[in-house]
């Protein structure tokens, strides 16, 4: 692989060779036609070339440091039989990029031997994920130590994709028997009467973007079964009452667009050997008029501090879809 150098842009320039040991699990690290090692020059701004088990790095010196360990953290990944995509190595720059979250993984990875805890990596059938951001690893620990978490903040922070993937770990692992994945189904559920179709075809498309979290997951054949099966339940808030919600994974979705009496019908589900997660952007609440206030505002307001409950807290800056996903939601949110 060579292509032409990126233009000097100062006097800084760096220089840096890393050697692999293993050349046959270099296919897998650099991807198809390059692609990894096209994105580490696109987002890091160095040239890279690569000739047998020999990777040239030239640029800015900090971001050759970057790309050196970037390479050999994805490196090690291949070496422990992990898949590396795209996703991954956003994660390894980000990880690389931010000295918090670099710090979180670094002590992890002290405290246990060399291999990640679960509190930064959570592993389904299909991909193992990583914290992008300082919150999301946050976040991480969270969902592993707490009951009850709250996870706050706008669309894009992968709120509910990190709940749904450490709810299907648990469940892969035994640690829970069930995953209940909900959301209200409309602004006003009498709504749904004047859509076609029976109350199942009726509410799917408001589960929607749950399911695609699970089958982002696990195989399409192993969700359908499972749902079959009533191990995984997708289903509108109104599905939970008077319902008791033990060993359990539970999630709620779109947490701002329920009532104060929803939410603590919901909540009031929790049982034995159960962990709840209540997801929701604050700022995107669509309840109808004469409504007085977000149930999840009002949850939130009453049980910060309880034992047990945390609350985590996303930014703007937590956006990890495509970067103009977190300029329009600047956008929005900057003076009017």
């Amino acid at each position: 692989m060579s292509r032409k150098p990126v233009p000097a842009q100062s006097g800084d320039r760096s220089r840096a060779e890393v050697v692999f040991d293993r050349p046959q699990l270099l296919a897998q690290l650099f991807g198809q036609y390059d692609q990894n090692l096209v994105a580490l020059e696109n987002r890091l701004g160095v040239y890279i070339t690569a000739r047998g088990n020999r990777v040239g790095l030239e640029g800015a010196a900090e971001r050759v440091a970057m790309a050196r360990d970037v390479l050999n953290d994805l490196y090690g990944r291949v070496a422990r039989g992990e898949a590396v995509d795209a996703g991954l190595v956003d994660a390894s720059i980000a990880m690389a990029a931010e000295p918090v979250l670099d710090g979180i993984v670094r002590a992890d990875l002290d405290r246990h031997g060399g291999e990640r805890a679960p509190s930064v990596m959570i592993r389904t059938r299909k991909k193992t994920i990583v914290p992008r951001t300082p919150a999301q690893a946050h976040y991480m620990r969270q969902l592993t130590s707490n009951d009850m978490i709250f996870a706050l903040g706008p669309a894009g922070t992968g709120k509910t994709y990190v709940a749904v993937a450490q709810a299907v770990a648990q469940l892969i692992t035994g640690s829970v028997q069930r995953l209940i994945l909900s959301r209200p189904a409309v602004e006003a559920g009498e709504r749904l009467g004047f859509l076609p179709g029976d109350m199942k075809e009726k509410v799917d498309p408001y589960l929607r973007p749950l399911y695609d979290a699970l089958y982002d997951c696990l195989p399409a054949e192993q969700v359908e079964r499972r749902i079959a099966s009533g191990e995984i339940e997708v289903a509108p808030i109104a599905f939970m009452r008077g319902r008791t919600l033990a060993d359990a994974f539970v999630i709620l979705d779109e947490a701002q667009n329920t009532t104060q009496a929803q939410m603590k019908m919901f909540l009031t589900r929790f049982g034995q050997n159960s962990r709840m997660v209540v997801c929701g952007d604050p700022k995107q609440v669509d309840l109808p008029g004469g409504i007085p206030a977000s149930g999840l505002a009002d949850a939130v307001s009453r049980l910060e501090g309880v034992e047990g409950i945390a609350v985590t807290r996303f930014t703007v800056g937590d956006v990890v879809r495509h970067p103009i996903v977190g300029r329009i939601v600047e956008a929005y949110e900057g003076p009017g």
